[in-house]
């Protein structure tokens, strides 16, 4: 897993993970997505396929790439585990703000009773 999180790091490599989810490519279409020269993009796709993100085959002269999802399945299911506890957090952080906002509109009611009291107080003193 250590590999899949290391070659997902670079911006370049999850460029091209994004652009094989919608199917195969070769290297000519997924260079054309990258501002880098093609022997950087060969070497990207290098680091995808050792991690094994990615496996290659040869079509006529073509050289296609596919995406390999079983290594993101590793990954997702070992940050599953942290989802779950930030999850918790979540939802105890918005029953938190729920309860400071229902005491802010409770406080804000009592004031205007109050409000409402002082004006009715002070009208009388006045006659």
């Amino acid at each position: 897993m250590d590999a899949v999180l290391q070659a997902m790091s670079d911006e370049s490599r999850r460029t091209v993970l994004e652009a094989l989810r919608a199917g195969p490519a070769t290297v000519t279409e997924l260079a054309a997505l990258l501002p880098i020269a093609r022997p950087g993009v060969s070497r990207h796709l290098r680091v995808l396929r050792e991690a094994g993100l990615v496996e290659v085959h040869q079509e006529a002269q073509f050289r296609v790439y596919r995406l390999r999802p079983e290594p993101l399945a590793e990954v997702h299911e070992w940050l599953d585990r942290y989802r779950a506890l930030w999850e918790q957090r979540m939802d105890a952080l918005h029953t938190e703000v729920a309860r400071g906002k229902r005491g802010q509109a409770s406080r804000a009611r009592g004031n205007a009773a109050q409000d409402s009291r002082d004006s009715t107080e002070s009208r009388g003193n006045t006659a």
